[in-house]
């Protein structure tokens, strides 16, 4: 136990850190290199909608803006106070729906951001690993080869433009589930009502299912790579050659070997999927961070981007983070060194 501590968990934290430390860094530091002053930008918008404002109004709209953005004093005192704020929890109001804090904003859409991205990856992740070996240990299967086919043609389309192809076949043509959005347009949120639960979930199935099948092939053709590899492998053999039965040699001596590979896969394509899930959530009208995210942009909401960014990166280094720790339970050599 004092070996695993000290020669895995303790490295892995530090690196966990470094790179929350380091991408908040780099998150602070780009938008002051942009050639846009958000202060101006946000006194010029206020104008332009009519406010009739004199200079010395002006002047000290100014002056709550920039000390409302934390552009007040110099850049190392702007970064040792922005970190301050984070360490509050503090991410300032929104400037698109003034004076919300930006962090209860966040907080509202992003458990629709995970009830929607967690069990898509999942079933993505199961579904294309499970076909992926079926299909390499069974290359005549007719009904797997048309699923890879599918899974193949599927995945190199866009997120976007799954989703509209969805849209038009299951909800237009064939209207079966809701174009858009969680639910229905001024019904209020009852969780405990099993009506409204059930809304919800025909309101998430053509968002998961363009996740789903985007994932499917990369999971299907990664894992159908892997295990052709594993098949010609002596213990294979050797456990074919002694009549072991097919499914227990694939289950328990080609797919769980190459499983450790696909793992590691996930760990780092959670970025791309959470970007993919964002993309998806503009086209559904689906509210969560995505959707916040298209109207912060929109607006020139600093804030909201700085703090849905944030999270992000908080959020996927996370997960990372969890995965690395569970690694050792699916590879006894990691547990070994």
């Amino acid at each position: 136990m004092r070996n695993f501590v000290l020669r895995y968990l303790i490295p892995r934290v530090v690196q966990y850190l470094t790179i929350i430390f380091v991408g908040i860094t780099v998150t602070f530091i780009i938008p002051r290199l942009a050639p846009t002053d958000p202060v101006a930008a946000q006194v010029s918008m206020m104008i332009a909608r009519g406010s009739s404002l004199d200079p010395a109004s002006i002047e000290s709209m100014r002056a709550a803006l920039t000390d409302l953005y934390g552009l007040s004093g110099s850049p190392v005192e702007q970064y040792f106070a922005f970190w301050g704020r984070l360490f509050r929890g503090d991410l300032g109001p929104s400037l698109g729906n003034f004076p919300t804090p930006v962090s209860k904003m966040i907080g509202q859409a992003l458990p629709y951001t995970l009830r929607l991205l967690i069990p898509a990856v999942i079933i993505s992740f199961i579904l294309g690993n499970f076909f992926g070996g079926l299909s390499s240990y069974y290359p005549r299967n007719i009904g797997l080869k048309v699923i890879e086919v599918v899974g193949q043609a599927v995945r190199s389309i866009p997120y976007y433009i799954v989703a509209i192809v969805l849209l038009v076949v299951f909800a237009y043509f064939i209207p079966i589930f809701p174009f858009s959005g969680a639910y229905p347009i001024g019904t209020r949120p009852d969780w405990s009502s099993p009506e409204f639960i059930w809304t919800y979930i025909e309101h998430s199935v053509l968002p998961a299912a363009t996740l789903v099948l985007v994932g499917f092939g990369g999971w299907f053709v990664g894992m159908k790579s892997l295990t052709s590899n594993i098949i010609s492998e002596d213990y294979v053999v050797y456990a074919e050659t002694a009549g072991l039965k097919k499914n227990k040699i694939l289950v328990h001596y080609i797919m769980r070997t190459a499983m450790l590979p696909q793992l590691t896969a996930l760990a780092m394509s959670l970025g791309t999927i959470f970007s993919g899930a964002l993309i998806m959530e503009v086209v559904f009208g689906y509210p969560g961070i995505g959707s916040l995210a298209i109207v912060a942009v929109y607006r020139n909401d600093y804030s909201m981007i700085m703090g849905i960014t944030i999270y992000s990166i908080i959020g996927v280094a996370t997960t990372v983070f969890l995965m690395d720790l569970l690694y050792p339970l699916f590879d006894p050599r990691v547990r070994y060194q």
